[in-house]
């Protein structure tokens, strides 16, 4: 079984939770889980297991015992397969005992952190296998749902993907909007140093070999490769000559990355692995 678990550095429970008790809350509504209270007795025990409908990489079982244990700590989820872990279809991931009512109060919520999540985890592997044997990284973008980046990043990380910058704040990125903003990439760079710890690393975001070449003068950690061609690409590695980390970015399919990563870039960033994979299908089997 190939994993992904030496990448996966769970969230802290203490971050995660509060999106897990408000999805929670949503589900609930105003009045509780109706259905199970009147249908099913309060002392009726049961197990059930969570099974992987198709094949994928799984994230976000984490959140799945979250929910359980904040719907009812009797609850318990002994787990088989764990977040990082490769599925086949049938595969049982996890089991679940304890209060039947609590099970089916907490199935849709653990299910919808499970399937997006896992999905994301897919994603992500199918492009790190795409690349193995180049030096490029598969890394996410901020792409991601209000609420749940932390969550999906995880996933990214599951998937045996490297995370970009968390927000605003990790790091300075100078992209387009900025550069024409500012007067250009050397007022942008100078502002930048002016003001910044020099523990902030800073990336400039280039669409021209003459952009680079002006990002490279004034030693940036990091330049951006925004949609070139595999020609274009080719030369900013050369270009660069190691000066400054490169990462390509635009146009990242399941199908062009490989020759992406042949450029030489060090990194490769996809928005589509958070914004756009498939749901993986999991399901609740009693």
């Amino acid at each position: 079984m190939t994993t992904a678990l030496e990448f996966t550095r769970p969230p802290p429970v203490l971050l995660i939770e509060p999106q897990i008790r408000a999805a929670l809350e949503e589900d609930l509504g105003r009045a509780g889980d109706i259905t199970s209270e009147l249908t099913i007795p309060a002392d009726k025990s049961a197990s059930a297991r969570l099974v992987a409908r198709k094949a994928g990489r799984i994230a976000g079982m984490i959140c799945a015992e979250i929910a359980l244990r904040l719907v009812d700590p009797r609850l318990t989820l002994t787990v088989a397969l764990p977040d990082g872990s490769d599925a086949k279809p049938g595969s049982v991931l996890a089991t679940i005992s304890g209060p039947a009512r609590g099970i089916l109060t907490a199935e849709r919520v653990a299910l919808n952190f499970l399937g997006p999540l896992s999905g994301t985890a897919t994603m992500t592997a199918a492009l790190v296998k795409a690349v193995d044997g180049t030096q490029a990284r598969i890394v996410c973008t901020r792409k991601t749902l209000p609420g749940l980046r932390i969550l999906q990043k995880y996933a990214v990380r599951c998937g045996g993907g490297f995370n970009h910058r968390f927000g605003l704040d990790d790091a300075a990125m100078i992209k387009d909007n900025h550069i024409q903003a500012a007067g250009g990439i050397t007022p942008a760079v100078a502002r930048l140093r002016a003001g910044l710890g020099h523990m902030v690393k800073i990336e400039v975001e280039v669409d021209r070999l003459e952009q680079l070449e002006e990002a490279l003068a004034h030693g940036v950690d990091t330049i951006l490769l925004d949609n070139m061609s595999l020609e274009d690409m080719r030369r900013a590695v050369m270009l660069a000559k190691g000066k400054a980390v490169l990462e390509a970015s635009g146009n990242v399919t399941l199908e062009s990355v490989r020759a992406i990563a042949q450029t030489g870039v060090d990194y490769i960033s996809s928005g589509a692995i958070t914004h756009s994979a498939p749901n993986l299908d999991i399901g609740l089997d009693f």
